[in-house]
């Protein structure tokens, strides 16, 4: 079709992105771009494949994973916040935590333990902390930037963590790595993940106001600082339901974070069987302690799920927006145009540039690049780049979509677990993603050099 190979293929991801910095409204910018690439694929058809897509994303295995995973970690954060297990964290880490700057890097520093996959860190660190840093005056804002930039950032630096399995399958899959030795090909490309790095290590220097708050985040401190705007929280879900306070302690909280965290390395990284056997254990454990009643914690793993639906819609309309740009050939035209523009010396950085648009623009960090491996690797050879370094600039486009989209699901659900506005919380983090982007550039292009 006329659009594979027009710049008009760009047009549904502009639209996206411009409605929602333009309407603050992630779900409904996303439906707008899938509508104008329906049309571009076929007008007359336009609400019949809208329907067809959405059947199938619904079907798929990932999206399926998706819900079970995000709604039961829904219900436990619920558990933890009714029972009072979460306020009895927040009190045991508030008399540690001295000031705003130490209550962050506690935060940081919970978000590099907690490295199995970017879901679990975006929703467990952010409903961990929230109550800390509201001791403080931080801005929601800056406490989801935080949670954000030690979610794919630190996952993808970690060889035990689900995007390592999944790139490391994907290098298996391209030919690029024996049976069994897709993992070791990751391992030495770790080294040229300069995205992840650069963000890791932006978060102390913002933290201690090395870096200052920039733009939006600005104003979003100055709000927090004078206490001029109530913190958005989400109704029902932070208050105590039960009168426990003289029975509950931090290990009520622990315990099933630490099952969570135990269970899913158990079960060779499978978060939800890591989270189905938390829920289960917590349950058990506050009601064999009588803490709640059976029905108001059954009553609490409803509502846990309900509380996720809007951040698990936007999830579902990502994907549904990523398989009508991959109909588009999207990823393929950016691709092939810049293909061209390659040299030894410029191959990472324009990767990165060229991946990171792309993964940007659609909000998939993972779809896009089982299309683009079987491609970039390839031209890297043909122009004489190592893999590793290839591999390096690729991961590091990927965690810079995930981090930065306005819709990805690691943006959305780390706005979720902090209690923010995702819009908000996605234009107060941009700078420093774009500050972490241009660091990678130059990396990247160092490396290429020696």
């Amino acid at each position: 079709m006329a659009t594979e190979t027009s710049l008009l293929v760009l047009l549904p991801a502009l639209v996206t992105v411009i409605t929602a910095i333009l309407s603050r409204r992630p779900i409904e910018s996303l439906l707008a771009g899938v509508f104008v690439g329906l049309l571009m694929l076929e007008p007359s058809a336009a609400l019949s494949n809208f329907s067809s897509i959405l059947l199938e994303v619904m079907m798929h295995e990932t999206i399926a994973w998706v819900i079970i995973v995000c709604g039961l970690m829904g219900s436990l954060i619920t558990l933890l916040m009714r029972v009072g297990a979460a306020s009895a964290f927040s009190r045991a880490l508030s008399s540690k935590a001295q000031n705003s700057t130490s209550a962050l890097l506690y935060t940081w520093l919970l978000g590099l333990v907690v490295f199995i996959d970017d879901y679990l860190n975006a929703l467990a660190v952010g409903s961990s902390m929230r109550k800390v840093t509201d001791k403080f005056k931080v801005s929601r804002e800056m406490l989801a930037y935080v949670v954000d930039s030690t979610a794919a950032p630190i996952c993808v630096l970690v060889p035990v963590s689900t995007w390592a399995v999944f790139y490391a399958g994907l290098f298996m899959d391209a030919g690029y790595a024996e049976s069994g030795q897709g993992m070791a090909l990751y391992v030495s490309a770790i080294p040229y993940m300069v995205y992840p790095i650069a963000a890791m290590l932006l978060v102390p220097l913002v933290a201690a106001g090395i870096v200052p708050a920039l733009g939006m985040m600005k104003s979003a401190q100055q709000r927090a600082a004078e206490g001029t705007a109530p913190l958005p929280i989400d109704e029902g879900e932070e208050e105590s339901l039960v009168d426990t306070e003289d029975r509950v302690r931090i290990y009520h909280f622990v315990l099933p974070i630490v099952a969570l965290l135990g269970f899913s390395i158990w079960y060779d990284l499978d978060v939800q069987i890591g989270v189905i056997m938390s829920v289960a254990i917590t349950i058990i454990l506050f009601g064999a302690q009588r803490l709640m009643a059976w029905t108001q914690m059954f009553d609490a793993v409803i509502d846990g799920i309900k509380i996720m639906l809007p951040a698990l819609t936007m999830v579902v309309m990502a994907f549904v927006f990523k398989e009508v740009n991959d109909q588009l050939g999207l990823a393929t035209y950016v691709i092939e145009n810049v293909a061209p523009l390659m040299t030894p010396l410029m191959f990472p950085a324009l990767t990165f540039l060229a991946m990171a648009l792309i993964s940007f623009a659609t909000g998939s960090s993972w779809g896009v690049f089982a299309i683009a491996i079987p491609i970039i690797l390839p031209l890297a050879e043909t122009v004489g780049v190592s893999i590793p370094l290839a591999i390096g600039a690729l991961v590091s486009a990927s965690a810079f979509g995930s981090h930065a989209c306005f819709y990805s699901d690691a943006t959305v659900l780390a706005a979720q677990g902090s209690g923010c506005d995702v819009m908000d919380h996605a234009l107060t983090q941009i700078p420093y993603a774009l500050i972490a982007a241009a660091i990678s550039c130059v990396g990247l292009t160092v490396l290429a050099a020696f």
